[in-house]
């Protein structure tokens, strides 16, 4: 069974963050390890509380996860801050396997998950990861990316890392679509599935992203592992729960049973 580690947040609600991505794991069959680096007490309303983890606790999970097992991909959501990412950095710079790097900046229902001034710092794991994956809102902070900007995208195709843009939803033959973009030099591919109308959104961002992690793990390329990984998002989407009160989570079991 191939080992995957999540270096993430914890989300009390558990459709997010550590959680999501935990399930996410589970779905595709590999085994889930996690470093917390942060603990938030949050639900599908939004964040009422952020504790981070102390700086040595970080490092010590992360140690201990690599002493013992033998990891085949990374996946990295929510760090919080600049301390955080640089001890993150740290460990991964020399490691020769996946990353996917997903910069969480806010959670579905509004509340901000990253320090105000640790953009910059956050661009230091660029060169360190297999690919990015932010959607509209995070591309922008960090590429001033917009679908209009050639100037922008210009600056994404730029990066020596392939950059994912997600959560594009467009009109296609009288149907709404989901689309996510992946740039790598000049090159553009565009993954496309239905759009699922609905709210409960809580974690599919962080659940995207440890699915691509997952698929890494298991030998498939950084293509096939997106448009599986955007199968098991729909058909996660299709199958919520519809519990909660704000943006509900998915159902992270159905979408891994219609993908295998």
């Amino acid at each position: 069974m191939k080992v995957v580690l999540t270096i993430a947040g914890s989300d009390s609600s558990g459709g997010a963050g550590i959680q999501a991505d935990l399930k996410t794991f589970e779905a595709f069959g590999v085994f889930g390890t996690s470093v917390i680096t942060v603990l938030t007490a949050q639900n599908t309303t939004g964040v009422t509380e952020i504790q981070s983890v102390p700086i040595d606790f970080v490092r010590a999970q992360i140690k201990a996860v690599f002493e013992d097992f033998e990891v085949a991909a990374i996946k990295i959501g929510m760090l919080y801050s600049a301390e955080i990412i640089e001890v993150v950095k740290n460990f991964i710079s020399g490691c020769d396997i996946p990353v996917v790097l997903d910069p969480v900046f806010m959670s579905k229902a509004g509340s901000p998950l990253l320090q105000e001034d640790t953009v910059d710092k956050m661009k230091e794991l660029f060169t360190c990861a297999t690919v990015i994956t932010p959607n509209l809102f995070e591309a922008k902070e960090l590429f001033g990316f917009s679908t209009q900007d050639e100037c922008a995208i210009t600056k994404i195709e730029q990066l020596n890392t392939p950059v994912l843009v997600k959560n594009q939803v467009i009109e296609k033959k009288g149907k709404k679509r989901s689309v996510d973009k992946l740039y790598t030099g000049n090159d553009k591919k565009i993954f496309e599935t239905t759009h699922v109308n609905t709210t409960n959104l809580h974690g599919t961002g962080c659940s995207l992203s440890s699915a691509i992690t997952a698929n890494l793990a298991l030998g498939k390329s950084l293509e096939q592992s997106i448009e599986v990984a955007k199968r098991f998002i729909t058909q996660a989407l299709i199958h919520a729960p519809k519990i909660g009160h704000g943006p509900g989570p998915i159902n992270h079991k159905k979408g891994g049973e219609d993908v295998n």
